[in-house]
């Protein structure tokens, strides 16, 4: 499938993604649409077991594309808008396959709120994280002001998105922003060394795994345990947790057939 604003490779199985919308690829409808053209791709394919996602050249992703808004005329027109980047990051959030962020430069904005829609995050020591909105006299759209208090609490969000203030990615690490800082040159290289990590599981526990978590961070702790119970129980009659617990009973490698 072709792409003009990102591209899809292949490494082993993993998808990764990269952003390629000089200078800054900035989010635009197009690209947004691309992303979820990518994502179903990625889905379709058995093969692929995580994903990342990262920049090309000097920025992860500098923000929205600011020059579109001037052609938004209505509140309607812009809530439509918000919406539609709004359902592409959920979609990302509920994604049955790992979703890695790759930082580098800067996650701006509409940057931020992608990074943040991913399940895992890693950085530059130096990378400029924020949502600046409030420069613009607008705010969030993309579900910032909702995930970014959801891991980093609510004054440190508050304090980001009215200051405008980004944080680097050394403070993004401590907040429990990012997972881990990288340096450049190693950045690329750590996130698919993790991603190899994760494809060696059972793409059905991964799967589960990650629709456990989110399941309980929207409907709370209760919730949360009744779906973890229910995904227990329909994982554990799987073929590969049968050769997960024979593996380690053998005292070898379970070979797993996500089945």
């Amino acid at each position: 499938m072709a792409y003009q604003y990102l591209s899809l490779s292949r490494q082993d199985r993993v998808a990764v993604v990269t952003l390629n919308r000089p200078p800054a690829n900035a989010l635009s409808p197009e690209l947004l649409q691309e992303l979820d053209r990518v994502l179903t791709e990625i889905e379709q394919d058995s093969s692929l077991k995580v994903v990342v996602v990262h920049g090309e050249g000097r920025f992860f992703a500098a923000g929205a594309d600011i020059k579109g808004f001037t052609a938004i005329s209505s509140a309607e027109e812009a809530e439509r808008l918000a919406r539609e980047g709004q359902q592409i990051f959920n979609r990302m959030e509920a994604f049955p396959k790992p979703v890695i962020a790759v930082i580098h430069g800067a996650a701006l904005g509409g940057g931020l709120e992608l990074a943040l829609a991913c399940h895992i995050r890693l950085a530059t020591p130096d990378a400029k994280l924020g949502l600046p909105e409030l420069n613009l006299g607008i705010i969030p759209g993309f579900a910032g002001t909702q995930r970014l208090p959801r891991i980093v609490g609510k004054g440190k969000s508050l304090e980001m998105i009215l200051t405008s203030q980004p944080v680097s990615g050394e403070e993004a690490e401590t907040l429990g922003l990012v997972n881990k800082c990288v340096s450049q040159d190693d950045l690329l290289n750590e996130a698919l060394g993790l991603a190899k990590q994760i494809a060696e599981k059972s793409a059905v526990s991964v799967a589960y795994s990650l629709e456990a978590v989110n399941y309980g961070e929207q409907h709370g702790l209760t919730e949360g345990q009744q779906k973890e119970a229910e995904l227990f129980g329909r994982v554990f009659t799987t073929e590969d947790a049968k050769e997960g617990v024979q593996a380690f009973l053998e005292k070898r490698k379970p070979v797993f057939k996500d089945r």
